[in-house]
């Protein structure tokens, strides 16, 4: 077999029925079009004769509907598969599947994933340094992913580049070199350019709303 039979984007391995989605579309003509699950391959996108080969134990179906946190076992004696899937799981992505469609995921998270794939390329930068732009990349995240993320930016940072991130975590904020606070308030009443300048700087700025929850912040860490 050659790798197109594991494609369920390609005929040869895959379903058929559904054309390797998985699942079939109903049209409801006044209504929005409903997904139902392909009963011919019971959602798994492949046919029979795909499903029927193992590695491991595992079919390509169940790996592709692994997690990341699993993958990692799966695939600890391949180290060219391990430290593409280590990658997503370092910038908090732990809880994906590894065949997860990219239409299902949220801005942050495809900001992400696009973050690991840099991050797992051998030589992913150009001499000089890249500056990669974030926007709210923490939104719905867990403050131990949120940790593992700041870890990849210093990842980033060490090999010279430079990170400007869009954000409202304090968790962020607080590790940032540079802060630019626009504001005062939010919508009609900001834009303003409130501070920028180093952390220490912003909880001593009277007129910051960021700068007051920051300090704040702080005092309750310590």
């Amino acid at each position: 077999y050659k790798p197109g039979r594991f494609s369920f984007n390609v005929p040869g391995g895959r379903c058929e029925v559904c054309k390797g989605d998985g699942t079939i579309k109903v049209e409801m003509y006044f209504l929005p079009d409903v997904y139902v699950k392909c009963e011919d391959c019971d959602g798994s996108r492949y046919n029979p004769e795909t499903l029927s080969i193992k590695w491991k134990g595992y079919s390509i179906a169940d790996i592709l509907n692994s997690t990341v946190e699993n993958s990692l076992k799966i695939f600890e004696n391949q180290p060219s598969i391990f430290k593409i899937v280590k990658t997503l799981d370092d910038v908090g992505l732990s809880y994906i599947t590894l065949g997860q469609a990219a239409t299902t995921l949220s801005g942050g998270e495809a900001q992400r994933v696009k973050l690991a794939y840099y991050l797992s390329k051998a030589t992913p930068f150009k001499e000089g340094g890249v500056l990669f732009v974030f926007d709210e990349p923490t939104t719905g995240l867990h403050f131990y992913d949120i940790e593992k993320l700041l870890g990849s930016f210093d990842a980033l940072i060490a090999k010279g580049n430079t990170v400007l991130c869009i954000e409202h975590n304090l968790d962020v904020i607080k590790c940032s070199d540079w802060i630019i606070d626009l504001g005062p308030e939010a919508g009609d009443n900001g834009g303003q350019l409130v501070y920028q300048g180093s952390r220490d700087g912003l909880t001593n700025c009277k007129v910051s709303l960021t700068g007051a929850y920051l300090k704040q912040h702080l005092k309750n860490e310590h």
